[in-house]
Order: C-alpha cells, then structure tokens, then sequence
C-alpha cells in the first residue's frame, strides 16, 4: 500500500500552520511534506511530528528572490555561492526535523543565460549538496516544473531531470516525479514512471487539469497508485494539491489507503 503524505502548505490549510499535524494525523496521514518550512522554528516543528507520531519526509530549499514562487538558486549562474548557503541551510533545517529528502529547487534562469552553462551549474551545486547530504543520510531530489503553471522554470521533462540526476553521479541525487506537472509537459505517465523509476525517489500527486484532489480530471489515480505497488515503490507519495473545498471533506479519494474523510 503506498505510504500517503499530507502537504500541509496546500492541505489542511483552514488551520494555522503549527496546527495542521494534528490534522493531518487525525485524518489517518503518517507523513506530512513542507515546502518552506523556516519561518517556523525547528523545535516548533519537530515537536509536532513528535507529538502526533508523524515523520516529515519533504522540504524544499528556499526560494528565491521571487516569495512564494518556486524559483530557487539550484541552476542559476552566478549564484552558486548562495545556492550553497541555502543548500546548507536546508540540511540544517531536515536534522533538527528528521527528514530526509530535500528538494533542491533549480530556479528560472534569465533569458540571457545560456541553458547548458546553467546545467552545468545545476550538475555541480547538485554533487556539492549532494556530497553534504550523503554523510547525514539525507536525498536530494530535483523535479520537473510544468511550464504553464511555472513559465520559465529550468527543470521541465523527466528525461532531462534523469540524465542531470545520472551526471551528478550521486546514489542520493534523485527524481521527484510529479504525475500532474508530468501530465501537463508530456503525459504517458505509466510508462514514464516504468522508464524511469530506479531513479525516482519521490512521487507527487494532483488532478489535472486543476491541480485539485485526485480523484477528478483525466489522471487514472486508482492505476497509478496500484501501479506504484506493483513496482515495488518504498518511498513515500506526497498529496500535493490544491483543495476544490474544505481538505477533509475532500479526502474521499484516500479511503483505501487508511485516510479519513470527515469534517
């Protein structure tokens, strides 16, 4: 059975933030994603997870210079020293917390960079953090953006994502695939996950169109899921998307996976 995480930046959202762990707990979730976490005390949060038995499997680095946009610094010329001070600052971050994936954001470059000079920024910022999160037992993980939702991002196909993951070199540089963001750019979902799964260390998921809960729209969630069993996939599966009303009366989709529905 896949072992469903809560996204409490986008579930559980008609709570403060601090009080979205129980939630999440009382609705049957074990794990629970945080894109950015530090404005929220470390103990704070860690005292949560520990108080409602829930492991926090997901960050991300820092955004940015655009708030609350997944930009990041990751594949940004020029900026490599402060992609470092936030790659740092996130490994920081998920050992006072006890996560153990993070999501190296990889940025939007400008339009006068030069795509293969930022991926090969991407390559090294990516076994620099890489090789720091290896001896504290973490994963980095990049992932692939939809351009419609993110224009301009650098990070958009699997392919692309799986051959920088393989020039990194790194047992714990890996793919975070987002079946909606994958839907939009390129679909095939099934097969791109077969493809590509030895390098998938993380899965997502939304409706699309609409980024809403996964039981609408035109992705087949009851394959998939079943799908990710079948394969033998041991990490976890973040519900990342955007609720159509309020998050627990939307949970219906997740009955068979041991999460709640109730309001």
């Amino acid at each position: 059975m896949p072992r469903l995480a809560a996204n409490i930046s986008y579930l559980f959202t008609e709570h403060a933030f601090l009080d979205r762990f129980a939630a999440a707990a009382d609705h049957g979730f074990t794990g629970v994603e945080i894109l950015v976490p530090y404005e929220h005390a470390p103990k704070d949060v860690a005292g949560r997870l520990t108080t409602h038995n829930l492991k926090c499997v997901l960050i991300n680095t820092p955004y940015g210079a655009v708030a609350g946009g997944h930009t990041g610094l990751g594949a940004i010329p020029g900026r490599e020293a402060e992609f470092a001070t936030d790659a740092r600052r996130a490994l920081d971050y998920a050992q006072a917390v006890g996560c153990t994936r993070i999501h190296a954001l990889a940025g939007m470059p400008d339009g006068g960079d030069d795509l293969a000079a930022c991926r090969a920024v991407f390559v090294e910022n990516l076994r620099a953090m890489g090789e720091q999160a290896a001896a504290e037992g973490v994963t980095v993980l990049i992932e692939p953006l939809n351009t419609v939702d993110f224009p301009g991002y650098f990070l958009t196909r699997q392919d692309q994502a799986h051959a920088i993951a393989a020039d990194v070199g790194l047992a714990n540089v890996r793919v975070q695939m987002d079946f909606y963001h994958c839907q939009v750019m390129e679909g095939n979902l099934a097969g791109n996950f077969r493809q590509f799964f030895d390098g998938v260390g993380h899965i997502q998921i939304a409706s699309a169109p609409g980024r809403g809960e996964p039981d609408a729209g035109e992705i087949n969630y009851v394959y998939l899921l079943d799908l990710i069993d079948e394969l033998g996939f041991v990490g976890w599966v973040g519900a990342e998307y955007i609720p159509q009303g309020d998050t627990a009366a939307g949970l219906g989709w997740a009955a068979d996976y041991g999460i709640i529905a109730k309001q």
